[in-house]
């Protein structure tokens, strides 16, 4: 079976299998609980891998029935037994070689077996594993990972016996429908992916904090990776930093990082008010093979700017991003202080309304893009051509030509909202005089509950942003000039429309045609009459 193959017939078992499972538990709890056991067997297939590794020959490969005839669940379990002095030495190692430690009765595969034998103790394992990676496998950086999964809930039971047993249904499944599988990051990740995808559309309007559909997650890491001056050269060889100011689970930065290569970032950065979400980036990154050390996701609110990297009030010190993407929540509530229009992020241009923090959102991350970068960003219609505050934004950014494209979409793409949105592209260093214009909001395949993109239509808009070409009823660059005139509004059907002009009527020809056809019925009655009239019959 090919990778890629694995791969979603992985996603689809593990899914079949949280179909089964979840019975009446929402879909957001369950899909708690089963991406972090995953995410389990990841990390301790990976560490035991690592341990095999670097204990080479000392390292006990014990056969099943000799493990369960020693009473032990793992091999490392037993090296650990006889080499108890060595243990602290190792656990320093592996921190080096892999970043985290698991000790062994906490590994995935003595986890699986208490589950299969209904164990009374797996509750408590669990638990005591998931706090020991929160608080000691990791770095600092990887507290509270599993804050979020509460499992003395009364959603998995209301007595311990209920609750351990429910788990231990649920984790033997997962064990033997995974068993089969390669546990590579490449297969396992993008099994979390799909697994993801599953849960946002079947959590209804919750889904849209938290995932970008892939077929729009491909089109802004496609545009944000080509070289921002000249789209046409291609791709970009590296990019230092990139990053996602609403990040959810993650999918965009990984999305990213998979056109450009495991070695074509050079670190990952991305933001997450949601605690639940945030959590989930870090496991999204981890089980996608992105080393501690080359990501960092901070958990706080964006529009506050509440994360130290970011703050830096000295110009030259400024952290600056290659590209930055984004899927901010549409027209989003927030409550600007007046001290707000000082910040560095938003002078200039003033605040976004109060009923929309569309353009809080955009200059937030526009402030941190570099000098050569690229951001694209996905945004509601309105920001396009609203009035008060958000055209004079848009009017500046205009102005200091900062809009390079605006790329239509259809409606209803997204898990969260029918409507259309469109993608904003913004550069610091844009040479053309005008702005691209793509209307890609008749060009997709209709679904049963969300329309989709297909692969065409992704590769069409991408080419078109690239070389920057003009078609009719799709794109056209359209001079600064022009904008000027339609007052700053960037309403895309201005531009380019694909209403098909109306058929010009000849109104005397059609005239002269009825009396033709009058006269040649009236000819018609005549003569039919006169054989009537000789076969006494009554006239018409």
């Amino acid at each position: 079976m090919s990778t890629q193959n694995q791969q979603q017939q992985l996603g689809k078992t593990l899914w079949n299998i949280a179909d089964q499972l979840r019975g009446a538990m929402n879909a957001d709890d369950f899909r708690d609980y089963m991406l972090s056991f995953l995410f389990l067997r990841y990390l301790s297939d990976n560490y035991e891998t690592a341990a095999k590794k670097e204990l080479g020959t000392d390292y006990p490969d014990t056969p099943a029935d000799v493990l369960k005839t020693l009473g032990a669940f793992t091999p490392l379990e037993i090296w650990y037994g006889e080499n108890r002095a060595d243990v602290p030495a190792f656990e320093q190692l592996m921190r080096r070689r892999v970043h985290y430690v698991i000790e062994p009765q906490h590994l995935w595969s003595h986890i699986a077996e208490l589950a299969r034998t209904h164990s009374t103790d797996l509750l408590d394992t669990l638990e005591k594993g998931f706090k020991f990676i929160e608080t000691q496998s990791f770095d600092s950086t990887f507290q509270g990972l599993f804050s979020e999964i509460n499992l003395n809930s009364e959603k998995l039971g209301r007595t311990y016996a209920e609750r351990n047993a429910k788990l231990c249904n649920i984790i033997q499944k997962i064990a033997e429908g995974i068993g089969g599988f390669s546990t590579d990051a490449d297969t396992l990740g993008d099994a979390y992916e799909y697994l993801i995808g599953q849960f946002a559309s079947g959590s209804g309007k919750k889904a849209g904090e938290f995932y970008t559909p892939q077929p729009i997650s491909t089109i802004l890491s496609d545009i944000v990776v080509l070289d921002g001056q000249n789209p046409a050269a291609g791709k970009r060889a590296k990019l230092e930093r990139v990053l996602d100011i609403t990040c959810g689970s993650g999918s965009l930065l990984l999305n990213v990082r998979k056109h450009m290569g495991p070695h074509g970032i050079g670190k990952i950065y991305g933001q997450e008010l949601n605690i639940t979400t945030y959590n989930l980036a870090r496991m999204n990154m981890l089980l996608h093979g992105v080393k501690d050390t080359e990501f960092e996701i901070h958990h706080g609110d964006s529009l506050k700017n509440d994360w130290d990297v970011l703050n830096e009030m000295n110009p030259a010190k400024k952290m600056e991003f290659d590209a930055i993407v984004a899927n901010p929540p549409f027209s989003y509530r927030w409550e600007p202080a007046e001290s707000l229009g000082e910040d560095f992020r938003f002078k200039g241009y003033g605040l976004a309304p109060k009923s929309a923090a569309d353009f809080a959102f955009l200059l937030h991350g526009f402030h941190f893009l570099s000098q050569e970068g690229t951001m694209a960003i996905i945004l509601p219609h309105g920001v396009l051509f609203r009035g008060g505050a958000e055209e004079r934004i848009r009017t500046k950014l205009l102005k200091d030509g900062h809009i390079d494209t605006v790329i239509g979409l259809p409606a209803n793409l997204f898990f969260s909202t029918g409507i259309p949105v469109c993608i904003l592209v913004l550069k610091k260093c844009k040479k053309p005089n005008d702005v691209l214009f793509i209307n890609a909001s008749e060009q997709y395949e209709k679904g049963k509950r969300q329309n989709f993109l297909r692969q065409g239509d992704i590769d069409k808009i991408v080419a078109t942003y690239r070389d920057r070409t003009k078609e009719d009823r799709y794109s056209r660059p359209v001079p600064m000039a022009e904008i000027e005139q339609n007052g700053y509004n960037l309403n895309i059907s201005r531009y380019v429309s694909t209403a098909t002009s109306a058929e010009t009527i000849d109104l005397q020809a059609v005239h002269d045609t009825l009396v033709a056809i009058e006269e040649k019925a009236a000819d018609a009655a005549n003569r039919h009459n006169q054989f009537l009239q000789e076969l006494g019959l009554p006239l018409i």
